[in-house]
């Protein structure tokens, strides 16, 4: 934990810790997917099927497992998912052990790539667009999307600020609190000093991963 000590201490201190936690924790959930996060529709999309897949309450190895399996299947734009026979998209979440929600996320991935398709013509940019800038209105606007809820427009926004600045620095509860309860910065703005801009999607989900271990084991962290 970093606490006390001269400011050049503490801060020395600060980008050990955050160094370590890059190492340990750094790999977005994008990543793990196998999402090449881009500001092009088809990635961007990918995202927001794995937002979709987080939005209940499931094990995040099992929802990124099961965000592979329909991108193996072909899911991967919002033209493809709406075509898919809904008997497919439970087959693909079920491969990946998504029990008690495949039904029903089958049937919202379908709604969602429908909405997609029919309100941004398949381009997330448009939603961007359609924000203007504003992230409160671009995660309102994420909302809209069947099952995408506020920690779904969370994950959606900490994983693209890495290419679209106008969310920087996205540092949602969960990873705040991490931060404080490691001696870090627990504003967006203070941890945004301690990475480069192209790392802000990496440290923000090492801290969510920190925070949710915490909380799945009762422990403090401490670094």
């Amino acid at each position: 934990m970093v606490r006390g000590g001269s400011p050049r201490e503490v801060a020395v201190a600060q980008r050990s810790t955050v160094r370590r936690l890059m190492w340990e924790y750094g790999r977005t959930h994008a990543a793990e997917a196998g999402v090449r996060l881009r500001n092009t529709p088809a990635p961007l999309y990918q995202l927001l099927t794995l937002c979709v897949l987080f939005s209940v309450r499931i094990k995040a190895d099992i929802a990124v497992a099961a965000a592979r399996e329909l991108f193996a299947a072909g899911m991967r734009t919002p033209r493809a998912m709406a075509a898919a026979p809904w008997q497919d998209l439970v087959d693909a979440l079920g491969r990946a052990h998504y029990r008690r929600y495949d039904e029903s996320t089958a049937t919202a991935l379908g709604a969602g790539a429908e909405f997609v398709l029919d309100r941004y013509g398949g381009d997330l940019r448009r939603l961007r667009a359609a924000a203007d800038g504003d992230p409160a209105r671009l995660r309102e606007l994420l909302q809209e999307v069947p099952r995408i809820g506020p920690v779904g427009a969370d994950i959606f926004c900490r994983e693209a600020q890495g290419v679209w600045p106008e969310l920087r620095p996205a540092f949602d509860a969960r990873a705040r609190h991490a931060a404080g309860a490691l001696g870090l910065p627990n504003t967006p703005e203070g941890l945004a000093r301690l990475v480069s801009a192209d790392d802000l999607p990496r440290l923000a989900a090492a801290l969510v991963r920190v925070e949710l271990a915490r909380a799945a084991d009762g422990l403090h962290a401490t670094a």
